[in-house]
């Protein structure tokens, strides 16, 4: 076993020094350096930086990559290793590798992915706590998490304890994603995956979950769909769901009708982009690992993105090869892929990828020697121990790679093939095929070098779909495998790249990361946030997206002989567009049906999954979406995931106002009367010492009034800590005047009124807060009221509640909103935006949340 030591005698940097020396690197990018340096720069827990580019972190990884190397016959020399991974032009390991190898300062595990769960029955309160548990340790270490709900009794179940009848999913939803957002706070990772099967009683319940404003905020929702019940969608029939989800004899039973639950999936997708839909026969049946499910290797959920299925315990480390750069001649009439450079370097990914298993098992041993030496009784560390050891027991035992690509739409705009094009999918297509035998042949020979994976066995394999077209591809392979065993239990992934692509689009020359959407126009410089006028380009909705279309379409222009230097008018640059690869390949271009398809044929070459969301225009159709899942599935896809532009922002309500109704400005009809009854939130905070309490009213999940002050006022506002929402009912005092009480339900379903909620607080609390009510009521944006309390110049006495107030009304800002006039604490940029509830910086990726 190694542990590092920490480095002795190295020189450090200072952020800025740091950040200086990236910007050289990246060719004067200012945001693919704060990223970098924020990010991936090796540092320590008190600031200090310990290299001043990626050329020092690529120098970093190779080094340790070439020691493990030495362990094996015909080892790559650091050099080798260098050279394919410097500027991020060939291979890329993804964050946790990149971050982690050779890293002495941070106790981390190399895997970007972890799913848990229990080898049996696990519903209980002990199995609940003990998955909780296990979540938030595996986060801390920076790996995102996914795990299945499907074993928990669905609600109204008997239990023998005091509760008598069980509470069912949803309650647990919600304790799983507040342990997310808790070990996830200050720009710490902390991604869940939750899943349940279709087939569980409370599936419904899951999948309207989200749907209620602030709820489960801190998880991805997935559900996991079997071939029966889409068929019965399909045919009008009938579908059982039961639980236990998967017995021969289950307890609970339910004949129902799916059609009306497809449509609440659809409808609920098309709305906010969640749930996803893990199409789960396919992915069992597709699964390599699958073969070996009475060892340990059964697949139970996904990694929060969706493209890794795993078993409990089991964890995948990521890796990308840049498809780009092996377009000889790019964006020419001459441009040709080199096949031969790219065969030999999937070959040097795959061997790359095992080593990092090697070094992932060091890191799991530092893991594990750490929680032994840390001073907490044993009872306390058990729990996490075991945790680890079961982790470094499925990582010897399977020895799990995930090698995947990035810049497929850039590598095919340099071909001049067009994105979403038969011929462009067809040559996608290939380049799977060419890569899944490539890495499978390239672990057949680490085998013959280094021993298979530990439980191989070829007769398990045999009837395996995926294996079985591996065999047809290249019988030659498949003889091999026979007689050496292979070292990895499952090879291949798509994953979404995230800022490792961003970064390498001036390292090397191209952007190569294809975001095909540009909408708008602007006059800026990419570098230059005040918007210097440099170069008119058609951009994106995205800071990011418009810096990705500069280069690259830059890059084109250059190469076609274009003038860059010459001041295009604007019809000039439009017809220059039109010239160009990327040209008619935006998100709203491309034929959904025909990507979904192109995904199943590409799926056929991908062991894992493909992480893949299908992007489409506010105005599309609830059925068109419906039409897209079913295509989907029959076309082999393993998942799918819709994202409809704005569908994150809320409901959008009809454009025609109704009588007696204004229209907010997020789309939301607010009456000019106030209803009688209206919905509402309690929020409580803290300021300072002081606690505080918030009732807002709320029409349509959109704030119309707010009400707040000490929770511990004389007068007492005593409702109990588990009341987080009920309803504000304006009623009528004898003298006509107005009062407003606030009902809630006990856990026994009985209504308890606090009357009087005017009467509770201070009253210049009150009045103020009338004012604040006034603007929420006539549509003024939220962001913007929240804009407008931070403003108000107030005595000293009412700030704490001033601020209070702004931090309970942050939640309901639609994410994404832009933050005017505000910097971000940790870089300075002014790029920031509103991410459920929090002030995010979209450069550096800090989040403030106070």
């Amino acid at each position: 076993m190694k542990v590092e030591k920490q480095l002795e005698n190295t020189v450090t940097y200072t952020s800025e020094e740091a950040y200086e020396e990236s910007l050289r690197y990246f060719k004067g990018d200012d945001l693919a350096a704060r990223v970098w340096v924020n990010k991936y720069a090796l540092k320590d827990s008190y600031g200090n930086i310990y290299e001043a580019s990626p050329d020092d972190m690529h120098k970093r990884i190779a080094a340790e990559l070439a020691r493990i190397e030495t362990r094996y016959p015909n080892p790559m020399t650091e050099v080798e290793i260098f050279e394919l991974i410097r500027n991020f032009k060939y291979i890329i390991p993804q964050g946790s590798p990149m971050t982690g190898i050779g890293n002495p300062y941070q106790i981390a595990s190399l895997s970007n992915c972890f799913v848990i769960g229990h080898d049996g029955s696990g519903d209980s309160y002990g199995g609940i706590m003990k998955i909780d548990q296990e979540q938030v340790q595996l986060m801390k270490r920076r790996g995102g998490v996914g795990h299945d709900l499907s074993h928990i009794r669905p609600k109204g179940s008997p239990v023998k304890n005091s509760a008598l009848t069980s509470t069912g999913i949803v309650p647990f939803m919600e304790r799983y994603s507040n342990s997310t957002r808790e070990v996830a706070q200050d720009g710490r990772r902390g991604a869940l995956m939750l899943s349940v099967s279709i087939k569980h009683p409370d599936a419904e319940d899951f999948i309207n979950a989200k749907m209620e404003q602030g709820k489960v905020t801190g998880a991805n929702v997935s559900v996991r769909i079997d071939d029966a019940f889409m068929k019965a969608v399909e045919s009008g029939d009938r579908y059982v769901q039961q639980y236990p989800v998967d017995a021969a004899d289950p307890v609970t039973r339910k004949e129902m009708d799916p059609s009306a639950l497809w449509k609440k999936i659809i409808h609920n997708a098309w709305r906010s982009a969640e749930p996803g839909i893990l199409f789960w026969d396919t992915i069992i049946r597709e699964s390599v690992p699958d073969c070996y499910a009475d060892l340990g290797f059964k697949t139970v959920s996904t990694n929060p993105c969706g493209e890794i299925p795993l078993c409990p315990y089991d964890s995948c480390r990521l890796l990308a090869i840049n498809l780009l750069s092996y377009v000889e001649e790019p964006f020419s009439q001459s441009a040709w892929f080199n096949w031969d450079l790219f065969k030999k370097h999937i070959h040097a990914a795959q061997r790359l990828m095992d080593d990092i298993i090697d070094l992932e098992l060091e890191k799991i041993d530092g893991i594990i020697l750490k929680i032994n030496q840390d001073p907490e009784d044993e009872e306390l560390k058990r729990t996490e121990l075991n945790l680890w050891l079961n982790i470094k027991d499925k990582a010897e035992q399977g020895r799990r790679t995930g090698i995947g690509i990035t810049a497929e739409g850039d590598m095919l705009a340099a071909m001049g093939m067009r994105y979403g094009s038969d011929e462009g999918s067809e040559f996608a297509i290939e380049v799977h095929k060419v890569l899944a035998i490539a890495a499978y042949r390239a672990s057949v020979y680490a085998a013959k070098e280094r021993g298979a994976f530990p439980i191989f066995d070829v007769e398990r394999e045999k009837n395996n779909p995926f294996i079985l077209r591996l065999k047809e591809a290249d019988p030659e392979l498949y003889f091999e495998m026979l007689t050496h065993g292979r070292r990895n239990i499952a090879l291949l992934t798509i994953a979404p790249t995230g800022t490792t692509s961003l970064m390498s689009q001036t390292s090397s020359g191209i952007e190569p990361v294809f975001m095909p959407v540009y909408k708008r126009r602007r006059k800026v410089n990419p570098n230059d946030k005040d918007a210097r006028v440099d170069f008119v380009d058609e951009v994106g909705d995205s800071w990011e997206e418009y810096v990705v279309f500069h280069h690259r379409f830059k890059h084109w222009m250059e190469v076609n002989g274009h003038d860059l230097t010459k001041n295009y008018d604007q019809n000039e640059l439009d017809e220059l567009v039109k010239l160009s690869p990327y040209y008619k390949a935006t998100s709203n271009d491309v034929d959904y049906l025909k990507k979904v398809k192109m995904q199943g044929e590409i799926q056929k070459w991908v062991d894992h999954s493909i992480s893949v969301t299908i992007n489409m225009p506010n105005d599309v159709t609830e059925e068109l979406v419906g039409e897209l899942y079913l295509a989907a599935w029959k076309a082999g896809c393993k998942g799918v995931t819709v994202y409809r532009d704005g569908s994150r922002s809320g409901v959008l309500i009809s454009n025609e106002p109704k009588e007696q109704e204004e229209v907010h400005s997020e789309g939301v009809i607010f009456p000019t009367e106030r209803p009688a009854i209206l919905e509402a939130d309690v929020v409580r905070f803290q300021n300072n010492k002081d606690k505080w309490i918030a009732f807002i009213g709320l029409i349509d999940g959109k704030p119309y009034e707010i009400f707040t002050g000490f929770s511990d006022d004389e007068d007492g506002i005593l409702i109990p800590r588990w009341a987080n929402d009920g309803f504000i009912i304006k009623s009528r005092e004898a003298d006509g005047s107005s009062r407003y009480d606030f009902q809630y339900k006990n856990k026994r379903g009985h209504k308890t009124t606090i009357e009087g909620l005017s009467y509770k607080f201070n009253p210049e609390y009150w009045n103020y807060a009338k004012l604040i009510s006034s603007t929420l009521r006539h549509g003024m944006a939220i962001e913007k009221v929240v804009e407008l309390i931070n403003s108000l110049q107030l005595d000293e006495s009412i700030n704490t509640w001033k601020n209070g107030v702004a931090r309970a009304l942050k939640r309901y800002v639609p994410d994404g909103t832009e933050a005017k006039r505000q910097k971000c604490q940790n870089c300075n940029s002014t790029n920031l935006m509103y991410q459920e509830g929090c002030l995010t910086c979209k450069d550096c990726g800090s989040s403030k949340c106070g």
